[in-house]
């Protein structure tokens, strides 16, 4: 069995709902607290023992590799200035074992596309999808890492799911499962944001995703579907006439950072465990005067 080395980031979206703050800069370096979603997201990568980040990109995305990359300037100026911690944090964002890869992304045809992008680096190997918008926090086991670990188990490709309310199916890929499980299990079959009367089932399928590389021949024969975009689900339904797709409910909290809410619980609730701040910042919240 081939080990997951590789992670693809599909980064290109416009972030549109966060506008003015996205209009010259991604959504993805939206920090949390003191780090940008994207370091969440690819310290996740690095913990399953992934070692290349592709990165899917579009316009206006520049400062993405410019944080990855060396700040010679940043770096001496903490060094003169005897700032060793900084120094370290700087350097140290990503390990020296690990590289980013670039890829442009010419045109926004939806996550299906997004993920196509990546062929040419991806080969012929499985591979994890990771949506920056999709914060999920463990303190013991990422989710990405639980998901490598059941891949090795169950030897298919596998998507992060859980339940939503029955009202917010049309906002993510639902699927239905072989057998009489309503937590996880092998996928009978999947739909784009279905409306709610017509959901086959309240598990949503969210950022996460360790893919066969044979999803490639199925991303090439997908035709546009909703919003004119091509959808990796659509891929994926085609994935389940020939090979088996397991769903598996993470443990850890999700947060939709996607979204205006989402995104201040992420940072409300991860200030509130940081290691410098956290304990003021709850006696900050505490004394606060709720209307």
């Amino acid at each position: 069995m081939q080990k997951i080395r590789k992670a693809v980031f599909p980064v290109a979206g416009l972030g549109t709902r966060f506008l003015p703050a996205t209009k010259a800069s991604p959504k993805e370096m939206l920090p949390v607290v003191d780090k940008p979603l994207i370091q969440y997201a690819v310290e996740e990568a690095v913990e399953a023992g992934i070692d290349q980040m592709i990165f899917v990109t579009g316009r206006n995305k520049r400062s993405i590799p410019d944080h990855f990359d060396k700040a010679y300037e940043l770096e001496a100026e903490l060094e003169a200035k005897n700032k060793d911690k900084l120094l370290q944090m700087v350097k140290n964002i990503i390990p020296p074992h690990v590289s980013c890869i670039y890829l442009r992304q010419s045109e926004a045809l939806g996550l299906g596309h997004a993920v196509l992008c990546a062929k040419p680096v991806v080969g012929d190997e499985p591979f994890s999808v990771i949506l920056a918008d999709d914060l999920i926090d463990n303190d013991k086991t990422g989710c990405v890492k639980q998901m490598v670990e059941s891949y090795g188990e169950h030897n298919s490709s596998i998507l992060a799911v859980q339940h939503v309310e029955k009202n917010e199916t049309d906002k993510y890929g639902i699927v239905s499962l072989k057998g009489e499980s309503e937590k996880e299990g092998f996928i009978s079959g999947i739909v784009e944001k279905p409306d709610p009367a017509d959901a086959p089932s309240t598990l949503a399928v969210v950022g996460r995703y360790v893919l066969s590389p044979r999803i490639f021949h199925h991303l090439e024969r997908t035709q546009k579907g909703a919003g004119g975009e091509i959808q990796l689900t659509d891929a994926i339904a085609d994935l389940l006439t020939e090979d088996q797709v397991y769903a598996y409910e993470f443990e850890g909290t999700r947060y939709d950072c996607g979204s205006k809410l989402g995104y201040l619980q992420a940072s409300v609730e991860l200030g509130m465990k940081h290691h410098e701040i956290g304990d003021e910042f709850k006696q900050y919240l505490s004394g606060l005067k709720i209307s």
